[in-house]
């Protein structure tokens, strides 16, 4: 079975229709420090499930540069890749934390930027 990846402009159009995107998302962290820590490939892998499970397309490629620290106002930038390369910046922030338990909002940008060529 052969798989083909939604283009950006696609999600785009998707999370567009969704407003606000996905409020109240979260995910645990590792404790022990003094602000728990969410790993950038659980953040990216919990963005790209919540992007899919949202706007109903596959679940998109998706990758985070750093690690999400638990402490609210806190954001990072991650990036959907499409197929033909282009691309779609994702910002979350953190909204609240509860002990390992890192709870935030994820928003798409409106504009996808072009494949390099």
């Amino acid at each position: 079975m052969t798989m083909t990846r939604t283009p950006v402009a696609v999600w785009s159009a998707a999370t567009l229709t969704l407003g606000a995107l996905l409020t109240g998302c979260s995910a645990s962290a590792g404790v022990g420090e003094s602000e728990p820590k969410l790993s950038s490939g659980k953040l990216a892998d919990t963005v790209a499930e919540k992007l899919a499970a949202t706007t109903g397309q596959p679940k998109p490629d998706v990758t985070c540069p750093e690690d999400l620290t638990g402490k609210v106002g806190t954001t990072t930038r991650c990036t959907l890749t499409a197929d033909d390369g282009s691309t779609l910046g994702v910002t979350v922030t953190v909204t609240s934390v509860d002990g390992d338990r890192i709870d935030f909002d994820i928003k798409a940008d409106e504009t996808a930027s072009p494949a390099p060529r």
